[in-house]
This record gives C-alpha cells, sequence and structure tokens, in this order.
C-alpha cells in the first residue's frame, strides 16, 4: 500500500495583498505550511488561516522564510547559521502563540524558498535550522528536500525527517529543484505534474531535466499556493493519486 502526505503553503497574504484560495485547497492537502510573516503573512493572515486549517482538520506546520516580503522569500540572502537558527526559533513562535489559542500542536516546520534551497546544499546552515526546530521541540517533523542536506541534518539530530518532492517543479540530475531563473523550472501542465507525481510515490524515482532517472523518497508532496491553477492542480493531483490506490493522509514516520 502506497501512502503520502499533501501539503501546501499557505496564509500568504499580507495586509491588503490576498494570496490564493485557501477555503478551497484545504478540501484537498492533509498539511498546511503557514507563513510566518518574514517572507509572506501577517498576524490577522495567520489566525485566519490556522482556524480554517483546524476546521478542516489539515495538520500545521511552521513555514519560516528569510525577511524579504518584496523577493517573497525566494532571493538568497547571505547569513550565518546563528542567524537561521534565530529566525527560525522566532517565527515558529510566532505561530505557536496562535495555535496555543485553540490548543492545537505544530506537527512540522518547513523552510521557505530561498532559505529552504541553501539549506538543502548548505550543511552548516542545514544544521542549525535542525537545531532550531529540535530545540523548540523535538517531536515537531521537519521537512525538506528529499535526499538534502536538511533532511540529513534532521535525521542526524533526531527529529522525525519527511522527505518532500514537488508536483510543480522540474529535477536536475543531482536531485535537485531547477532554478525558478531558468524556463523550465516549473511544470504547468496537469498531466504532467501528475505522472511525475505517481512516479515519484510508486516508484521512487523523477526523470531529472537531463532524461535521466533520480531516485529519491517521496513522504510528503508539495503543491504550491500561489499558483494560477493551485486548486485544480490539487484538485486534480489528489484524485488521480487515490485512483493510483495512493492513501493520501498526512505524515507519519
Amino acid at each position: 500500500m502506497y501512502k503520502v502526505d499533501l501539503n501546501c503553503d499557505l496564509g500568504e497574504s499580507f495586509g491588503r495583498y490576498r494570496l490564493g484560495e485557501m477555503k478551497q485547497i484545504l478540501k484537498y492537502v492533509t498539511s498546511a505550511n503557514i507563513a510566518c510573516g518574514f517572507h509572506a503573512g501577517d498576524p490577522s493572515v495567520m489566525k485566519e488561516t490556522v482556524k480554517l486549517a483546524l476546521d478542516h482538520h489539515v495538520k500545521i506546520g511552521a513555514h519560516p522564510g528569510l525577511p524579504d516580503l518584496n523577493g517573497f522569500g525566494r532571493r538568497e540572502m547571505n547569513i550565518t547559521p546563528n542567524e537561521a537558527y534565530d529566525m527560525v526559533i522566532y517565527q515558529i513562535g510566532a505561530l505557536q502563540g496562535f495555535l496555543s489559542v485553540h490548543n492545537a500542536t505544530m506537527q512540522h516546520v518547513k523552510p521557505h524558498g530561498a532559505l529552504y534551497n541553501m539549506a538543502a546544499r548548505d550543511p552548516k546552515l542545514a544544521k542549525a535550522i535542525a537545531q532550531a526546530v529540535y530545540d523548540v521541540s523535538p517531536s515537531i517533523i521537519l521537512f525538506g528536500l528529499s535526499g538534502s542536506e536538511l533532511t540529513k541534518a534532521g535525521e542526524k539530530i533526531g527529529l522525525q525527517t519527511a522527505h518532500e518532492v514537488f508536483a510543480d517543479r522540474t529535477y536536475q540530475a543531482d536531485g535537485r529543484l531547477t532554478s525558478r531563473s531558468q524556463q523550465d523550472a516549473l511544470i504547468t501542465d496537469k498531466e504532467k505534474s501528475v505522472l511525475q507525481v505517481v512516479k515519484m510515490v510508486k516508484e521512487g524515482k523523477v526523470i531529472s531535466q537531463q532524461q535521466t532517472e533520480v531516485p529519491l523518497k517521496a513522504d510528503t508532496v508539495c503543491l504550491h499556493g500561489d499558483g494560477e491553477q493551485a486548486l485544480s492542480f490539487a484538485q486534480y493531483i489528489r484524485g488521480t493519486l487515490e485512483k493510483n490506490r495512493v492513501t493520501v493522509s498526512a505524515f507519519q514516520a
């Protein structure tokens, strides 16, 4: 029996800027990564997103990013491991406050954007982020790019670690995601996307841009909530996975 978690980045509106269709997407995912105010989100949006996720019985995680609202946290910054540690602790704490209001617990932490990609390849940064999560609570699950330095750091420190794959991103032969600066970084065709997801979940492989088979582990699949087709992607991917006898449920080690 195959089983996988579907996660989505949510709560990324702030102020008068509205992004995504949270209420609808939450019907199809099993884990929500909620922005914590650095790359996106604000206190009111965090409160609303937590409530919506709880109403839909979706597991909740913190989605800490770099302090870069203008760049949506997708521009790399030269930060030290100590700075990364502090940023992650701070943002986990912000979300934890809203969870405490509802006597709810945090399931996971998944870094966002550039911070995620930097930690995927930098062992020192990965270790600092994993340590931050562990120091807040060893029971929190760390989400990271499958087979990356971040998942290695999480496993080494003793965290439950979920290896993440992407439905709408292309891969390189080394297992990394294709940079968003390249035209072929995103998959916009639903059929192509779902074929990639099914292969990753059932075979543990993905076809890279170099047309090689790359082995990976697929514990959780990311569905981005900010794309134009985010809702239809979520509907189609969940439906197709279930037709292929893949159980969609929140991650359990």
